[in-house]
């Protein structure tokens, strides 16, 4: 397992769980879940957080500091392509020309939705400028293919809505997502406690982000941890390969060969 890495835009990195810096109860908490998750690439809602775009208020960048963590600016509360490019563009003039970025274009307020043609749009503009886009967006294998034509790193379908905590609700169309796909496949969004993340992971994702799940647990820490050994025991599952099911043909556990009359 040592060798079997996450490699995105060319990096490698040894956990498959990206986690949120949002909704804990302060910088404090959100610090000590993320070590205890484990996680190495860090998503950080760029008009909702500040990396120093709010001079003499509190950093998050003095808690997890881009020595120790990847920052994946993303552009959640963004509902337009042009919206979305401009947040982007901030986070690296912030950021000192970094240049990987998570983009996230909604189609309403209320579930959270992508908005496709908008996401295809900004998509197309970001690579364009030189960004290494990951990139929310629905469980459509189609769309999820013209993301990776275009250029982007990484495609991110969502399990079930944002903050819903669901789970995973298509499985199949993640699975012709993954089938298709020349780029890592993350799962984003939906995920609620640990059974969900395993389940991603044998299916086949490249990793699971997520936010709402450990933030919103009442030991966000706890859940934390929880996280990242669900993520493992399903990446290795998903490599051990599971055992083929059988209908109505009963296989005893024990071999019955030799057995004594």
């Amino acid at each position: 397992m040592q060798n079997d890495k996450l490699i995105i835009a060319g990096k490698a990195y040894s956990s498959r769980l990206l986690v949120g810096t949002g909704k804990y109860r302060d910088f404090d908490e959100t610090r000590a879940a993320i070590e205890a998750s484990g996680a190495e690439i860090v998503t950080v809602a760029i008009r909702r957080t500040n990396i120093g775009q709010e001079p003499g208020q509190p950093s998050l960048l003095d808690y997890l500091p881009p020595s120790k963590y990847t920052l994946l600016p993303n552009t959640a509360g963004c509902y337009t392509a042009e919206d979305a490019v401009r947040t982007l563009r901030l986070a690296r003039e912030l950021l000192d020309g970094h240049d990987l970025v998570k983009l996230e274009v909604l189609g309403d307020a209320q579930t959270l939705f992508p908005d496709m043609p908008q996401t295809l749009a900004a998509a197309e503009t970001l690579v364009k400028d030189g960004f290494k886009v990951m990139v929310y967006c629905a469980d459509d294998p189609i769309q999820a293919k013209r993301l990776e034509e275009i250029g982007c790193v990484a495609v991110m379908p969502l399990a079930s809505l944002i903050g819903s905590g669901m789970g995973i609700l298509n499985p199949w169309n993640l699975r012709l997502i993954i089938d298709n796909a020349k780029v890592p496949v993350l799962v984003d969004a939906g995920v609620g406690t640990a059974s969900d993340a395993a389940i991603a992971m044998e299916l086949g994702c490249d990793g699971v982000l997520m936010n709402t799940a450990i933030a919103g647990a009442q030991d966000p820490v706890l859940m934390a941890s929880a996280m990242k050994k669900a993520v493992e025991a399903g990446r290795e599952a998903y490599l051990a390969g599971r055992m083929p099911k059988k209908l109505y043909t009963a296989s005893p556990s024990s071999p019955t060969g030799g057995m004594i009359a």
